[in-house]
């Protein structure tokens, strides 16, 4: 696993830096820096509607003494994708806006599923430090 994560965070940030700079020569520098300054401002507020959607699904569901299992994926997915959004990049962007639309969360929130399942199967899931 840490491996894993070594990997992610040497990898991801020269992926997304030879977007930016690919992206700049294409389209100017300072016309590139304005996208990713407004792909911030646009992730955040698409963030946080969302969230409030999700939260208002969940208190819901709640209420009315169900377990809002897929709506706790749906916030996940909504973090994550309000987080990659916020992070400066166009392909993290991509990944963010497709985890915060509702239309392609749910390949999100079945890739999730699966993954718990199979953890889950082979006695490796763990909830806490336990």
């Amino acid at each position: 696993m840490n491996k894993w994560l070594l990997a992610a965070f040497v990898v991801i940030p020269i992926v997304e830096l030879w977007g930016i700079l690919q992206i700049g020569d294409l389209i100017g520098g300072w016309t590139t820096f304005l996208v990713l300054i407004l792909m911030g401002l646009v992730g955040s507020y698409l963030a946080r509607a969302e969230g409030r959607k999700v939260w208002a699904e969940a208190q819901r569901q709640m209420q009315a003494g169900q377990i809002p299992g897929q709506t706790m994926l749906d916030g996940i997915c909504v973090l994550v994708g309000g987080l990659l959004l916020l992070m400066p990049g166009f392909f993290s962007d991509i990944v963010g806006i497709t985890l915060l639309f509702p239309l392609t969360r749910p390949f999100y929130r079945m890739y999730m599923l699966g993954w718990i399942e199979k953890r889950m199967r082979s006695g490796n899931f763990k909830i806490g430090r336990f």
